[in-house]
């Protein structure tokens, strides 16, 4: 019974930690209009729901246990497009200031990535050249889903989201040196 339950229990567990990467890749697709062409990746569990802090958790254990810089830049794209559509979710719900505190911090996931990427270089290993694009796209659609904030925001909120839309910028010219 007791190997049974460890084995029950490790896959369990794999399955949790596996699941959004083999379920939740952003897609590139063809362009329409002045769209970005990147969609962005369905979020699952809202922060407005009692389980997401199970969600969080989660989250937070596989930033811990991911040591590759790669990898690790990856997993915060992943994280920062998930929050840019949970944030849209949110607000849709009419819940704008919880969507503007998730849309904060998509932007602040995003913003450790080059980074990541810079030491990734200088520890010999480049990032390929189809992952700086999608980190390009992706920011590019980061911009998109906050200018439709902006436009859409009270006069409360958008201060708050002008910082967020100047984090979005600074990762911008980041990504342009890599």
């Amino acid at each position: 019974m007791g190997k049974s339950f460890l084995l029950s229990f490790t896959l369990l567990a794999g399955a949790i930690f596996a699941f959004p990467f083999l379920s939740s890749n952003s897609q590139i697709s063809t362009t329409s209009g002045q769209k970005v062409a990147y969609d962005l990746p369905y979020p699952g569990i809202l922060p407005d729901n009692p389980l997401y802090m199970i969600k969080a958790a989660r989250d937070k254990i596989q930033e811990f246990i991911t040591r590759d810089n790669i990898r690790k830049a990856e997993l915060y794209n992943l994280l920062s497009d998930k929050r840019m559509f949970m944030s849209q979710l949110l607000a849709k719900k009419g819940k704008s200031q919880l969507a503007i505190n998730t849309l904060s911090k998509g932007e602040k996931y995003f913003l450790k990535i080059p980074e990541l990427l810079s030491n990734s270089k200088k520890q010999g290993v480049k990032p390929q050249d189809e992952m700086i694009l999608k980190l390009k796209l992706s920011n590019e659609k980061h911009e998109e889903v906050i200018s439709t904030f902006l436009k859409e925001a009270s006069q409360d909120e958008i201060e708050q989201i002008r910082i967020i839309l100047q984090n979005n910028q600074k990762i911008k010219e980041e990504l342009k040196s890599l």
